[in-house]
């Protein structure tokens, strides 16, 4: 090979490397959506949940802040995260023995696999943490079915 031929290849090279750095540094939530159909979003409260997330999470309490979700972009299953002072609903939630655990994990979320027990809230799994809650759907048939959210 000549060395104009070999500087013209090396040139191409990294061109089309530093093009694959910045496509992955500056799309990388554009990529995972369209290759793993995943999503990621955040939320300032359970008003911006209800009003525009296209999933619904029932059991959310009304004071929850700093809501994270991920979620496939082809329905369930999604996680999502909140903190909030509040309580469970017990009308829509009941203490069963942990036999699902989330698809996806959030940052900062327990480990579920150290839980015995959730709360069944329709078709979501919920665990307290140190500021909150953390659910997932869909939960184990079982789980669902000792809700009294149906």
């Amino acid at each position: 090979m000549n060395s104009t031929r070999t500087r013209g290849v090396t040139a191409a090279l990294a061109l089309a490397a530093a093009a694959a750095v910045s496509l992955s540094l500056t799309g990388c939530t554009s990529i995972q959506q369209m290759l793993q159909n995943e999503s990621t979003g955040t939320f300032a409260d359970a008003a911006a949940v209800a009003a525009d997330w296209d999933k619904s999470a029932p059991w959310l309490p009304a004071d929850a802040t700093d809501i994270s979700v991920h979620e496939s972009t082809k329905g369930d299953p999604a996680t999502l995260l909140a903190a909030s002072d509040a309580e469970l609903d017990l009308s829509q939630c009941a203490e069963v023995d942990r036999q699902s655990a989330p698809t996806f994990a959030i940052e900062g979320a327990p480990n579920v696999y150290k839980i015995d027990t959730v709360y069944a809230c329709g078709d979501w799994a919920v665990v307290p943490t140190d500021d909150g809650w953390y659910g997932w759907t869909p939960n184990h048939p079982d789980e669902k079915a000792a809700s009294p959210a149906e």
